[in-house]
């Protein structure tokens, strides 16, 4: 088996993150929270653990900046790849062995991205509905635009290998990172594979924060996001 850093991005989650990680850790020897800046006594609880490592903003830079922080740590080390998960509960730290299993199955895919959307489970929570609006409408454009059939343009449980991690270079520091990564990856042609994972919301009020939790305030910066990484991409392409 390939050794795979396992990554959660973390802020203000002192409700979650000791039982998510108890959970992880069930899973593999190998974690990595980044601490994006925390003040509820986050930062305690991940000081108080011998059994992970942690990164620590010192300031909250956004949901895009710690994954490019693991993204960095990941290549800085000897990982054949990693996977990102969640520290809101919302995920199943079980498949994550699912996860680096697909990268390896023939033909082997460099990004399998985790879809809520592809069967129901039981017990599935039912999303609220400005959130699954605008996932169906930004997933159906991302496909339209780039060639891809995803399901689930935000879910982040993902798993990336090392060579998928060279070719993406994120600069969207908050809640649209995915979006770039769509994009730098369809450019860059890697195989993509989607799994189905279970639709839970235990906290349907949780905030985005200030502007963003006004849907088309929201739908409007995915839209502006796609279009800048879709300008970049085009522009590296057309200086090689």
């Amino acid at each position: 088996m390939p050794k795979f850093l396992i990554a959660l991005p973390v802020f203000n989650e002192a409700g979650h993150v000791v039982e998510v990680l108890d959970e992880v850790r069930r899973h593999t020897d190998h974690v990595l929270v980044v601490d994006d800046g925390s003040t509820d006594g986050t930062a305690s609880l991940l000081a108080g653990r011998d059994d992970i490592a942690v990164v620590r903003h010192s300031a909250n830079r956004g949901y895009g900046a710690a994954l490019a922080t693991a993204f960095a740590t990941t290549l800085a080390g000897d990982w054949d790849g990693l996977v990102t998960i969640d520290c809101d509960g919302q995920h199943q730290p079980r498949l994550i062995p699912e996860f680096i299993a697909a990268t390896l199955d023939p033909p082997g895919s460099d990004i399998v991205s985790g879809s809520r959307y592809l069967k129901r489970f039981p017990g599935d929570s039912e999303p609220p509905e400005t959130r699954r609006r605008i996932n169906a409408e930004i997933t159906a454009e991302i496909n339209a635009r780039l060639g891809l059939s995803i399901t689930d343009a935000f879910c982040g449980f993902k798993a990336y290998t090392r060579p998928a991690l060279e070719r993406l270079h994120v600069s969207e520091m908050g809640y649209a990172m995915p979006l770039e990564v769509w994009v730098q990856a369809a450019r860059a042609g890697l195989r993509i594979r989607e799994l189905p994972v279970p639709l839970l919301y235990l906290d349907l009020t949780r905030s985005f924060g200030g502007a963003l939790d006004d849907a088309a305030t929201r739908l409007a910066y995915y839209r502006r996001v796609l279009d800048r990484a879709e300008s970049a991409a085009a522009a590296v392409g057309g200086s090689t």
